[in-house]
């Protein structure tokens, strides 16, 4: 399994990213699909998921509205829009898959390199 996550970078209040996510080594089209993102001194925590055929999709609290998770799985691609982002967004951002969600905590069998978004004026 390889995930390799992309698109993050600094961005002032309000802006927008769009991050990415190559999958390989697994059968994408088959597996729910989350992003996760992890700042300084916190634990992983859930942001959303996405169901195999991209009909259901889920957001935690804080990113709803302003975050869009799809996927493309002609190209094993997972993606996510995020909006009118907030300071508080800063983290670095991973793809994952096989996780256990608890409340916001994610707990994730699978994840690869995260990328870095920064929300500062």
């Amino acid at each position: 399994v390889q995930l390799q996550a992309s698109g993050g970078g600094l961005v002032h209040p309000g802006g927008s990213l769009r991050l990415s996510c190559a999958a390989s080594g697994f059968t994408f089209s088959s597996v729910w699909m989350y992003w996760i993102r992890h700042a300084p001194g916190q634990g992983f925590e859930w942001v959303s998921n996405i169901s195999p055929d991209g009909s259901t999709t889920n957001y935690e609290e804080s990113v709803n509205d302003r975050f869009t998770v799809t996927r493309n799985n002609a190209k094993s691609t997972l993606y996510l829009q995020m909006n009118s982002l907030k300071p508080e967004d800063t983290a670095l951002y991973y793809c994952a898959r096989d996780c256990n969600i608890l409340g916001v905590d994610a707990f994730c069998s699978h994840r690869g390199q995260g990328t870095q978004v920064t929300v500062s004026s």
